[in-house]
């Protein structure tokens, strides 16, 4: 009984020896590893860019005010539709103190000048009747009456714009009415009843009452990164597309490239305009967010292979070209000329035929 555990013993000892071994063999054999090919094809590489940007018009008036003032009344809200000339605010003006003080000493002068005037008219109305004086001196001592009256009235016109910011001889074209000045959508009236504003002048900008925008001449406004700024010409064509409006496919044909780049997120960028092109302009609004996607390059009709496939190794490239596929299949590394790239494929200008077998990624 004993001799028969020795020997029972002696045989799991010989199998676990034996696996052991066996194991590690067939671990040290090299693994046979399975690849996917893929062979060149002739195509057309395009190369296009997408760059960002927004619908904008291409003329965005800032209505300001020609006198300072209270706004008394809004005569347009954002969405309406005006043309040049068109009313859309008025203001009541609130005159300082020193303009006032001098309006009125103005027409004090004024009133004295005809005081004079008239006393020395009345005087030499009564000389010439008595025929002491000429006739001259007559119709010039009218004119004086008449001038200085007219002196008068000019004055009390200036007391009144100082005042009331309205002109007695040109109402309709009064300084306290804000008009359009151009023909267009209104945008924005950043002000409201109440509001107090200001004209422009060499100190200030003046408060905008009203922002106006021709919507039937947008424009597409973007940037483009340094690296493919330089293959941009005026007069590329380029495809919009609006996310906010999907079913609408503007084109536009590309007029500005800055000539000064700004820093964006640590990349230098270009801004772009493109001249938008599109059937019905009233679906479009101001600011719409949009891309543009625009050929920068274009091979036709090219040998090309899929980008993945191609091993960069410093300025070389290389692809690994099958040579024997029985019983195992071999690839051979063989350098090649790269060209234009889309993203996806490469075109090949030299180093494989369309006939070659080329290796893809592993297959597990």
């Amino acid at each position: 009984m004993k001799k028969f555990f020795r020997i029972l013993l002696w045989i799991i000892v010989v199998a676990i020896v034996g696996g052991t071994f066996f194991f590690l063999w067939k671990n040290s054999q090299p693994k046979e590893e399975h690849y996917a090919t893929v062979s060149p094809a002739t195509q057309d590489i395009r190369r296009t860019s997408v760059l960002n940007g927004k619908i904008e018009p291409r003329d965005e008036i800032q209505v300001k005010p020609q006198i300072s003032g209270i706004i008394t009344q809004i005569d347009v809200e954002a969405g309406d539709f005006v043309h040049e000339g068109d009313v859309i605010a008025r203001i009541k003006v609130i005159p300082e103190a020193s303009q006032l003080s001098n309006a009125q000493s103005r027409i004090d002068a004024a009133k004295l000048e005809v005081d004079d005037a008239e006393v020395k008219f009345n005087r030499s109305k009564e000389l010439y009747a008595k025929k002491v004086i000429s006739r001259e001196e007559y119709e010039n001592a009218e004119k004086t009456l008449k001038k200085s009256r007219q002196d008068l009235q000019y004055a009390n016109d200036a007391y009144r714009i100082v005042k009331e910011g309205v002109s007695q001889f040109n109402a309709k074209e009064s300084n306290t009415l804000v008009r359009a000045t151009i023909t267009g959508l209104v945008l924005d009236v950043p002000v409201k009843v109440g509001s107090s504003v200001i004209q422009a002048n060499t100190m200030n900008d003046g408060t905008t009452v009203a922002t106006i925008a021709d919507m039937t001449n947008l424009i597409f406004k973007g940037n483009v990164d340094e690296t493919e700024v330089g293959l941009l010409k005026p007069g590329m064509q380029m495809e919009i597309t609006i996310g906010a409006v999907s079913d609408v496919h503007p084109t536009a044909v590309l007029e500005y490239i800055s000539p000064k780049g700004t820093e964006n997120n640590g990349a230098n960028t270009f801004e772009i305009k493109a001249a938008l092109s599109v059937d019905d302009p009233s679906r479009l609004r101001s600011g719409y967010s949009a891309n543009a996607s625009i050929l920068l390059a274009e091979a036709p009709g090219v040998l090309a292979i899929p980008e993945s496939v191609v091993v960069y190794e410093k300025d070389s490239t290389f692809v690994y070209v099958r040579t024997d596929s029985l019983p195992v299949p071999k690839f051979e590394k063989r350098p090649v000329v790269t060209g234009m790239s889309d993203g996806i494929n490469v075109e090949v200008k030299k180093g494989v035929r369309k006939s070659d077998v080329i290796r893809a990624e592993r297959i597990d």
